[in-house]
């Protein structure tokens, strides 16, 4: 019996992202008005080849014309087209696949049995396929568009291509469930990043490949910084925030659409920059200022120091007036695994704070995702 691989292809998703537009969603046209180029076939057909060996062990459920059948006449696959009218039409060519599109073909191609849902897109592509599918129906996500904070996608196209050969060859693959996120566009647009959990999918848990932070597989730098991002902003509200020195606490930053100090200390709040490269003296003043304050900081890659290595700004008194519980530590697995398990440092200049800062502390180090590791004083 044939490995039934179920297919959709967003044929849009990306388009706004080469031409600045930071996202897909509701801009085709004018995406299309300043030469953006349809790419997600392309991605879809990297993951696709890979499969090209076993053509004889597997069978496509697909959708029609650039959603699926396209794609599969290319390559020469056995594919069967669901049912359904597509009236988007460019020059004869699917111009948009609408949600309502991706819903109904995610449905039926469900429907007939497939073993794994395959899809190119973006996060909201994903969104589409878990109101489609729900969150007990194994899938697997090949990266095409311009925003990838959901863990259902693999690292490249390629990998999700490896992923399904596993499958197509019957090699034992288990699945474990990963997060469903997006981020509101318009807002995007405007320097404003809102991230939301949707809920949670199936995928097929082969981490050498998966866009998996939760259980330390291989991280992709950019994807994993922009899930911290989204936690982070999901952790603050309306609070004053301290952002420490570092790469990571930068992109952060970017991700909020705000200038960064690298090597020093910004604060913000509500995502808008309050003040730049401050002081011990000015920190304290702004923390008198406010009833709630929460406190960014990141390591030192290859050393583990916390605090007091780039950032004295963050004083013993600064650190005591924010408060342990206020402060949040956050890196990618790669760092943290890089340490070789020596514990993060922390070296104030007062014995009595480190060693209040000592023991085990929660990193950030995806989107709902953490780890605890051991903090202590160097002496």
């Amino acid at each position: 019996m044939k490995f039934k691989i179920g297919l959709i292809v967003n044929p849009v998703a990306g388009m706004g992202g080469a031409v600045a537009l930071k996202g897909s969603d509701d801009v085709i046209d004018k995406a299309l008005s300043l030469g953006a180029e349809p790419k997600a076939n392309d991605r879809a057909k990297l993951a696709l080849s890979v499969l090209s060996p076993y053509k004889d062990q597997f069978e496509i459920i697909t959708a029609p014309a650039l959603m699926g059948e396209s794609l599969c006449q290319t390559l020469g696959f056995t594919h069967q087209v669901i049912g359904f009218d597509v009236n988007d039409q460019l020059d004869g060519q699917l111009q948009s696949s609408k949600a309502d599109h991706t819903l109904e073909a995610a449905k039926l191609i469900k429907a007939q049995g497939v073993d794994v849902l395959v899809f190119a897109g973006g996060d909201g592509t994903a969104r589409n396929i878990y109101s489609a599918v729900g969150d007990d129906f194994p899938v697997l996500g090949i990266p095409a568009g311009v925003k990838i904070h959901s863990g259902v996608y693999a690292i490249t196209p390629t990998a999700a291509g490896k992923v399904l050969e596993l499958m197509v060859t019957n090699q034992l693959v288990s699945v474990m469930e990963r997060d469903v996120m997006d981020i509101d566009e318009s807002l995007f647009r405007d320097g404003v990043v809102k991230a939301k959990r949707y809920g949670e999918m199936l995928v097929p848990a082969e981490l050498r490949y998966m866009q998996a932070v939760k259980m330390g597989g291989k991280e992709s730098d950019e994807l994993v910084l922009a899930d911290i991002a989204a936690d982070v902003m999901r952790q603050v509200d309306d609070e004053l925030v301290i952002m420490g020195s570092g790469s990571t606490t930068e992109f952060i930053m970017e991700e909020m659409g705000l200038d960064n100090t690298l090597l020093g200390v910004d604060v913000v709040q509500d995502q808008s920059l309050v003040a730049s490269d401050v002081s011990a003296s000015q920190l304290l003043s702004l923390i008198e200022q406010h009833d709630d304050v929460k406190l960014v900081v990141t390591l030192i890659g290859g050393q583990g120091h916390v605090f007091g290595r780039g950032n004295q700004q963050l004083s013993p008194a600064v650190i005591r007036a924010i408060g342990k519980e206020n402060i949040i530590i956050v890196a990618t697995k790669t760092k943290l695994q890089a340490l070789e398990q020596r514990p993060l440092l922390v070296d104030t200049g007062d014995s009595e704070l480190d060693k209040a800062l000592s023991g085990f502390v929660k990193v950030t180090t995806g989107y709902n995702d953490y780890v605890m590791v051991q903090m202590s004083n160097p002496d």
